[in-house]
């Protein structure tokens, strides 16, 4: 007998022989009470396929809770940050501060913020 024989001895199992070949290794391991491993197996491929799907709807959810589109109060440049952040305008450079769905300057303590209002000129008649 060639010694060399056993090496050239390949195992080939096509389609329906692997099919069958799977449901008798998985037929063993329920035989031998060992159902539960196939059974964890499945588990842990379910969650692994639905984690990233509830991922993804837990992050739209974040998303819209917390992006905020509002405009500078300083140049009133439209732009987006998250909410309760500290941001610095795009336009103006303007350090803000995102509270309550707006965006609000970031002053030092004892600085009085105002804003200007625009008077039109009347004329009075002295009669």
């Amino acid at each position: 007998m060639n010694q060399n024989s056993l090496n050239n001895l390949q195992l080939s199992i096509n389609g329906f022989g692997r099919l069958l070949t799977l449901i008798g290794f998985v037929w063993l391991l329920t035989a031998l009470g060992l159902g539960w491993l196939i059974k964890s197996f499945f588990v842990l491929l379910g969650l692994l396929l639905l984690a990233p799907v509830v991922a993804f709807f837990a992050f739209q959810w974040w998303l819209k809770k917390n992006l905020i589109q509002s405009a500078c109060p300083v140049c009133s440049y439209e732009f987006t940050g998250i909410n309760q952040a500290e941001i610095q305008c795009p336009n103006c450079g303007e350090p803000l501060q995102v509270e309550q769905g707006r965006f609000k300057r970031m002053t030092p303590s004892g600085t009085i913020d105002v804003e200007a209002v625009e008077v039109s000129a009347q004329t009075i008649d002295e009669g």
